[in-house]
Protein backbone atom coordinates (compact mmCIF):
# COMPACT_ATOMS: atom_id res chain seq x y z
CA UNK A 1 0.00 0.00 0.00
CA UNK A 2 0.87 3.24 -0.56
CA UNK A 3 1.92 5.99 1.46
CA UNK A 4 -0.72 8.23 -0.02
CA UNK A 5 -3.72 5.02 -0.09
CA UNK A 6 -2.55 4.55 3.75
CA UNK A 7 -3.03 8.03 4.59
CA UNK A 8 -6.86 8.16 2.74
CA UNK A 9 -7.53 4.85 4.84
CA UNK A 10 -6.94 6.63 8.17
CA UNK A 11 -8.92 9.74 6.93
CA UNK A 12 -12.15 7.46 6.22
CA UNK A 13 -11.56 5.19 9.31
CA UNK A 14 -11.58 8.87 11.28
CA UNK A 15 -15.16 10.21 9.20
CA UNK A 16 -16.43 6.67 9.94
CA UNK A 17 -16.11 6.83 13.47
CA UNK A 18 -17.52 10.55 13.57
CA UNK A 19 -20.10 9.39 11.48
CA UNK A 20 -21.13 6.80 14.10
CA UNK A 21 -20.65 8.94 17.27
CA UNK A 22 -22.72 11.38 15.59
CA UNK A 23 -25.34 8.62 15.60
CA UNK A 24 -25.55 7.62 19.55
CA UNK A 25 -25.30 11.49 20.07
CA UNK A 26 -28.19 11.99 18.09
CA UNK A 27 -30.38 9.29 19.67
CA UNK A 28 -29.23 10.23 23.38
CA UNK A 29 -30.42 13.60 22.22
CA UNK A 30 -33.26 13.29 20.45
CA UNK A 31 -32.48 15.30 17.36
CA UNK A 32 -34.25 13.34 14.83
CA UNK A 33 -33.38 15.91 11.95
CA UNK A 34 -29.57 15.16 12.56
CA UNK A 35 -30.22 11.36 12.73
CA UNK A 36 -31.92 11.45 9.58
CA UNK A 37 -29.43 13.50 7.75
CA UNK A 38 -26.84 10.75 8.70
CA UNK A 39 -28.46 8.27 6.67
CA UNK A 40 -28.39 8.21 2.50
CA UNK A 41 -31.36 8.77 0.68
CA UNK A 42 -31.98 5.13 0.37
CA UNK A 43 -31.12 4.31 4.35
CA UNK A 44 -32.75 2.10 6.37
CA UNK A 45 -32.40 0.75 10.01
CA UNK A 46 -33.59 -2.48 11.37
CA UNK A 47 -34.15 -2.39 15.12
CA UNK A 48 -36.97 -5.10 15.70
CA UNK A 49 -34.43 -7.58 17.71
CA UNK A 50 -34.70 -4.40 20.17
CA UNK A 51 -39.18 -4.53 19.92
CA UNK A 52 -38.88 -1.99 17.32
CA UNK A 53 -39.53 -1.24 13.51
CA UNK A 54 -37.66 -2.09 10.45
CA UNK A 55 -37.84 1.11 8.13
CA UNK A 56 -36.59 4.14 5.97
CA UNK A 57 -34.60 6.55 8.07
CA UNK A 58 -37.30 9.32 8.57
CA UNK A 59 -39.94 6.05 9.32
CA UNK A 60 -37.62 4.74 12.41
CA UNK A 61 -37.14 8.55 13.09
CA UNK A 62 -40.71 8.73 14.14
CA UNK A 63 -40.96 5.67 16.15
CA UNK A 64 -37.66 6.75 17.85
CA UNK A 65 -39.35 9.97 18.78
CA UNK A 66 -41.87 8.55 20.35
CA UNK A 67 -40.17 5.70 21.68
CA UNK A 68 -37.95 7.52 23.48
CA UNK A 69 -40.21 9.84 25.48
CA UNK A 70 -40.00 7.09 27.93
CA UNK A 71 -36.65 7.67 28.64
CA UNK A 72 -35.64 11.88 29.63
CA UNK A 73 -31.70 9.78 30.69
CA UNK A 74 -30.33 7.82 27.87
CA UNK A 75 -26.40 7.04 26.73
CA UNK A 76 -24.84 5.17 23.91
CA UNK A 77 -21.47 3.59 24.05
CA UNK A 78 -20.53 2.07 21.18
CA UNK A 79 -17.27 0.41 21.19
CA UNK A 80 -14.68 -2.56 19.43
CA UNK A 81 -15.41 -1.20 16.50
CA UNK A 82 -14.19 -3.52 13.67
CA UNK A 83 -14.18 -1.76 10.21
CA UNK A 84 -13.90 -3.17 6.91
CA UNK A 85 -14.40 -1.76 3.40
CA UNK A 86 -16.53 -3.13 0.68
CA UNK A 87 -16.36 -2.73 -3.10
CA UNK A 88 -18.95 -0.72 -5.35
CA UNK A 89 -18.86 -0.96 -8.70
CA UNK A 90 -15.24 -2.04 -9.00
CA UNK A 91 -14.29 0.45 -6.82
CA UNK A 92 -12.61 -0.17 -3.43
CA UNK A 93 -13.22 2.43 -0.29
CA UNK A 94 -16.56 3.27 -1.65
CA UNK A 95 -18.45 1.68 0.78
CA UNK A 96 -18.09 -0.13 3.93
CA UNK A 97 -19.60 -1.92 6.95
CA UNK A 98 -18.88 -1.20 10.63
CA UNK A 99 -19.79 -4.23 13.55
CA UNK A 100 -19.73 -2.54 16.78
CA UNK A 101 -20.93 -3.42 20.59
CA UNK A 102 -23.22 -0.88 22.20
CA UNK A 103 -24.55 -0.88 25.70
CA UNK A 104 -27.28 1.89 26.43
CA UNK A 105 -28.12 3.03 30.54
CA UNK A 106 -31.52 4.33 30.44
CA UNK A 107 -33.68 5.99 32.58
CA UNK A 108 -37.37 5.95 32.90
CA UNK A 109 -39.51 9.10 33.18
CA UNK A 110 -41.80 9.38 35.99
CA UNK A 111 -45.44 10.02 35.43
CA UNK A 112 -44.84 14.25 35.10
CA UNK A 113 -42.40 13.02 31.92
CA UNK A 114 -39.05 13.63 33.59
CA UNK A 115 -36.58 10.79 35.14
CA UNK A 116 -36.68 10.29 38.70
CA UNK A 117 -33.18 10.06 39.47
CA UNK A 118 -30.05 9.88 37.60
CA UNK A 119 -29.45 6.38 37.81
CA UNK A 120 -29.81 4.07 35.29
CA UNK A 121 -33.15 1.52 35.53
CA UNK A 122 -33.05 0.34 32.36
CA UNK A 123 -30.03 -0.86 30.41
CA UNK A 124 -29.45 -2.97 27.49
CA UNK A 125 -26.79 -4.03 25.50
CA UNK A 126 -26.03 -6.16 21.80
CA UNK A 127 -24.14 -5.54 18.69
CA UNK A 128 -24.69 -2.92 15.56
CA UNK A 129 -24.00 -3.66 12.25
CA UNK A 130 -23.61 -0.26 10.05
CA UNK A 131 -23.39 -0.24 6.79
CA UNK A 132 -21.90 2.36 5.12
CA UNK A 133 -21.35 4.66 1.77
CA UNK A 134 -19.50 7.10 0.30
CA UNK A 135 -21.58 10.12 -1.15
CA UNK A 136 -21.21 13.97 -2.59
CA UNK A 137 -21.77 14.87 0.82
CA UNK A 138 -19.02 12.38 2.65
CA UNK A 139 -20.00 9.12 4.75
CA UNK A 140 -23.53 8.34 5.12
CA UNK A 141 -25.53 5.47 6.68
CA UNK A 142 -27.11 3.03 4.10
CA UNK A 143 -28.03 0.39 6.84
CA UNK A 144 -28.12 0.22 10.57
CA UNK A 145 -29.71 -3.02 12.03
CA UNK A 146 -29.46 -3.72 15.88
CA UNK A 147 -29.20 -7.08 17.39
CA UNK A 148 -30.02 -6.67 20.95
CA UNK A 149 -28.59 -9.31 23.21
CA UNK A 150 -29.33 -8.85 26.50
CA UNK A 151 -31.36 -5.92 28.84
CA UNK A 152 -32.37 -5.77 32.62
CA UNK A 153 -35.51 -3.88 33.23
CA UNK A 154 -37.95 -3.28 35.78
CA UNK A 155 -40.82 -6.22 35.29
CA UNK A 156 -43.36 -3.94 34.18
CA UNK A 157 -41.51 -1.88 32.00
CA UNK A 158 -40.48 -5.27 29.84
CA UNK A 159 -43.89 -5.54 28.78
CA UNK A 160 -44.75 -1.62 28.30
CA UNK A 161 -41.38 -0.93 25.99
CA UNK A 162 -42.86 -4.04 23.29
CA UNK A 163 -46.67 -2.12 23.46
CA UNK A 164 -47.24 0.46 20.85
CA UNK A 165 -47.36 4.44 22.72
CA UNK A 166 -51.33 4.34 21.98
CA UNK A 167 -51.90 1.06 24.94
CA UNK A 168 -49.13 2.96 27.34
CA UNK A 169 -51.17 5.97 27.42
CA UNK A 170 -54.18 4.16 28.44
CA UNK A 171 -52.37 2.63 31.91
Amino acid sequence: MTQRVELATVMDRLSLDGLVTAYAVAVDDGDWEAYMELFAPDGRADYRSAGGIEGNAREVAGWLRQSMELFPMRQHLIVNRRVGFDILEHDTGDTAHIQADYINPMRLATGNGESGSTAPDFVCGGRYAFGLIRTGEGWRLREVVVQEKWRRAPTPLSETVHRPAADRQTQ
